[in-house]
């Protein structure tokens, strides 16, 4: 195959989103994850995957990395892991393409020494948008356009209605990600007055009916979190 391949590691919901697009414009690409129930998921869906362990050398350059493979992306479940991958491959390939995902904010200077070309920020990036939101809407809409894109992800502001399940709940036991596949990116606690307080910050808030969530998501999630809520949609 003479075209230049586009390899991505980790197959989650970003990367999901990713092989969308890089679908409609036609690029080469393949998955490669190490879980084989999720190379499944991804069979299944008719997409281009593979089985792999990116801790072995030989594998990588099997891959094409260092000769076929132009564009690189780590979306793997743990730093520690796109740290290594990274180095991997950068070892092999000093002009190759890399963009890692960081979940962890001090992990993006690991990455970058270990020879990333670029790093995506899901924390940074959520947290621009909706201080973007509550300040500048014009703002918002082209963050909108140029960083989310197509995705379906998108930002909500979800105010605690009366009498909800909710109301006197504190936000660290609200438990979005695993109970509704949404990110919670901070709480307006009214009795603080009007400013959005980020969820990775040290202070936990005690919710009252009236306090407004912030989160991030796909809208169908959205609007099932929001029923359970009892939000009248």
């Amino acid at each position: 195959m003479s075209d230049k391949l586009i390899a991505i590691f980790g197959y989650n919901t970003m990367s999901l989103e990713l092989i969308t697009q890089l679908n409609e414009n036609q690029r080469t690409m393949i998955i490669l994850d190490a879980d084989p129930a999720k190379i499944d998921q991804a069979l299944q869906k008719k997409l281009p995957a593979q089985l792999m362990d990116y801790r072995q050398d030989e594998d990588l350059i099997a891959l094409g990395i260092g000769t076929q493979v132009e564009t690189l992306f780590c979306f793997l479940e743990k730093d520690s892991e796109n740290v290594f991958l990274t180095l991997s491959a950068r070892a092999l390939d000093k002009n190759l393409k890399i963009i890692s995902v960081v979940n962890q904010p001090e992990s993006a200077e690991k990455l970058l020494a270990a020879g990333a070309t670029k790093i995506i920020d899901p924390f940074e990036i959520c947290s621009n948008k909706a201080y973007q939101l509550l300040t500048k809407p014009s703002i918002t809409w082209i963050l909108d356009e140029v960083v989310f894109g197509r995705a379906d992800l998108h930002m909500a502001e979800i105010v605690i209605p009366q009498n909800s399940l909710l109301d006197q709940s504190c936000a660290s036991e609200l438990y979005l990600n695993e109970k509704y596949n949404l990110f919670l990116i901070g709480v307006v606690d009214k009795e603080l007055g009007d400013n959005l307080y980020f969820s990775l910050g040290e202070q936990d808030h005690k919710l009252d009916a009236g306090d407004i969530l912030v989160v991030l998501g796909a809208n169908r999630d959205i609007r099932k979190f929001k029923q359970e809520i009892g939000v009248i949609q």
